[in-house]
């Protein structure tokens, strides 16, 4: 659980870092451009001993839908929502990820379940805002589907690690950005905004985004994925929220409400733990 407690302060930080310095740059671009660089990153990495052709498409595959397809429709939908919004409706991961896993398993785990929905109240505790003019249904299936993909993607990366045992995380990755690189690339190819004009700040970001955000982000989540059960996966899934607003507090000046915040990562915390105690019980 380390691994996504890290990621999770990582992704907290990025929000602060990242706010505004994209603004107005095209969403298939930014996509594009930080799979790219998380690409270059594992690329010297990958190893293929041990990796059948079906075993490699199967990760490229994993890769296309929970990175690329996750990055396009999540970028899409600024364009309907303001940004507290994208993230209030981003809070439905954790129950997709346990339900998906209890399909794939034909069972259902009623305590995961509930840590999920748990999660999910937790987090909406500290974005909910009462009276907020509500988005557009087109903005909404946006997050939706890449709350969707990213909860399929690493249900499916966790399974496939379990059956091979053998493979090392470090030396697969690279397959995973390589699908999602071409997915985001086909989609800039297609109808994204090439005529891009970058700052040095908004070239930073990038910078940030692809290497930090999105390539060592990402690896050390799927790697902890699978060193958890699904439940603490799935309530993990909520846990940058209220740290981004924390963050926020700390490092950038912004204002929030605390009883708020407190609360949220109270709850956060018994989600965890509910998750975690089916794990040594079992």
């Amino acid at each position: 659980m380390l691994y996504l407690l890290a990621v999770s302060l990582l992704w907290a930080f990025s929000f602060g870092l990242t706010k505004g310095l994209t603004a107005g740059l095209d969403g298939t671009f930014v996509a594009t451009a930080r799979l790219g660089l998380a690409l270059l990153v594992f690329l010297p990495f990958l190893r293929w001993r041990g990796l059948t052709p079906r075993t490699a498409l199967a990760l490229a595959g994993i890769g296309a839908v929970q990175f690329g397809f996750m990055y396009l429709a999540y970028n899409a939908s600024f364009h309907y929502l303001p940004a507290y919004q994208v993230a209030l409706f981003t809070i439905t991961t954790p129950i997709l990820v346990t339900l998906l896993a209890d399909a794939l398993d034909r069972t259902l785990r009623w305590r995961a379940l509930c840590a999920a929905l748990l999660a999910v109240f937790g987090t909406g505790i500290v974005v909910f805002q009462a009276g907020a003019p509500i988005g557009t249904f087109t903005g909404f299936a946006l997050v939706q589907l890449a709350n969707v993909t990213f909860a399929i993607g690493q249900v499916a990366y966790k399974r496939l690690r379990a059956r091979q045992p053998a493979l090392r995380d470090r030396d697969i990755f690279g397959l995973l950005y390589a699908g999602a690189f071409v997915v985001a690339l086909i989609a800039l190819l297609l109808k994204g905004d090439l005529s891009i004009t970058l700052t040095s700040k908004s070239l930073l970001t990038l910078v940030y985004l692809g290497v930090i955000a999105s390539g060592l982000g990402f690896f050390l989540w799927n790697k902890g994925a699978t060193r958890v059960n699904a439940g603490t996966l799935a309530v993990m899934n909520n846990a940058k929220v209220p740290l981004a607003v924390a963050c926020s507090l700390l490092f950038f000046g912004e204002t929030a409400n605390w009883p708020r915040l407190v609360l949220s990562l109270i709850i956060l915390a018994a989600a965890v733990w509910l998750a975690e105690k089916r794990k040594t019980a079992s």
